[in-house]
Formats: C-alpha cells, structure tokens, sequence
C-alpha cells in the first residue's frame, strides 16, 4: 500500500507545504510572483531564471515538498514522476509564436513541450525512475492514483512525485504530492477519495 506523504500547491499567488504557507504575495503578477518566491526559498539553481512559467511553478513546488530531502535515502532509479494539466505548453507556445513573427527564440522553443517541465525536475531532484505527463480538462485524481499505484507496484519502485502543474497567463494551479510505501509524513492512504480531498481543500483555504 502507498500513502500520501507531503503536499505542496500554488494557487493565488501563496506558495504552501503540507497546507502550510511559504511565501505568498498577492499583490505580484505571477512572473514577479516567481521570481520572489524563488529568492525566499533561497535556492541556487541559475537555470531557473530561464525556465518558461509552467517549468518555474513546477520547480518551486517540487522545492518545498522535497525540502526535507525524502528520497535521499532512495535510488535515483526507484523514484518516479507523473504529472498533468490542462492546456500542455500552451501558454508558451503563444509567446513563441508571437515572437517568431519577428526572430525565432530557441530559449523559448525548448518550453514548446509540457514534458519539459518534468526534465527539468528530474535533472534537478535526480530521478530516473519512469515519468509521465498527461493533458486531462481537469485534475483527474482517479486516473493519477490510479497510474501511481501502477508505477509503484512495479519492481524497485518507491517512491513516486505526481500532481498537477497548470498555468495559463494569470492563473496558475498547482498540486503536487509525494507518494511512498513508507507510512510517514502526512500517512494519507494513497487514494483517489484522499487526493480530492487534498485538492479541493487546498482552494477552500
């Protein structure tokens, strides 16, 4: 059995763990947003300053629900990653259009794809375990538990990062979750019932 170890979101500008806030701000638009919270966190990873708006999200969830460094004691190969969202890349893929009208951005056109996001947390977290992205109209949380439990009932999987990680101009929505056969941490039952609850608590804050 799998359970439910730590939570992080980002909705309305407020950057959370476990329910808990880390940063927030709501008076910034979501780049100044970004850009704040990832100086609050204290990270050293240059590379974020280039990462496109979905990739940045994902990366400072992943920072808070990783802070405490859980699978430190996993190997890289035994830890997964499965993510989804709505619209894929496509707040992205505006901006390149919009700028190829004129001179082509490489720096853009590697954002082109919404699996970009999970790369760059692999690179940074060090997985090597499988990894998915689906396109879904909403956060499924059946079919995610549903493909986590599959992941982690393979042989030598452990662990596993999963969520949603959407943004379209403005609004961003963000849930990730760490799932393990360890029970520790927050110790949900790793359920579709538990991440919805999960979910739809988090907007009732």
């Amino acid at each position: 059995m799998a359970f439910i170890t730590a939570t992080a979101s980002i909705r309305a500008q407020t950057l959370t763990r476990n329910g808990t806030i880390q940063y927030q701000d709501a008076s910034l638009a979501l780049p100044e947003f970004l850009l704040q919270a990832y100086a609050a966190l204290k990270s050293d990873y240059p590379k974020f300053y280039k990462m496109d708006p979905l990739s940045k999200l994902g990366f400072l969830a992943a920072e808070v629900l990783l802070a405490d460094k859980p699978l430190a004691a996993y190997p890289p190969d035994a830890v997964s990653l499965v993510l989804s969202n709505a619209h894929a890349s496509l707040a992205t893929d505006a901006q390149y259009q919009a700028a190829s009208r004129a001179v082509p951005s490489p720096a853009l056109f590697v954002y082109t794809l919404p699996n970009i996001v999970a790369g760059e947390l692999c690179i940074r977290h060090g997985l090597k375990g499988e990894n998915a992205f689906f396109v879904t109209p909403a956060f499924d949380a059946a079919q995610v538990a549903g493909y986590v439990d599959l992941v982690l009932a393979q042989p030598g999987a452990q662990a596993c990062v999963a969520g949603w990680v959407e943004v379209m101009g403005e609004h961003h929505d963000v849930f990730l979750y760490l799932a393990e056969h360890s029970r520790r941490g927050l110790a949900r039952a790793h359920t579709a019932e538990q991440l919805n609850t999960l979910y739809t608590g988090l907007w009732n804050n």
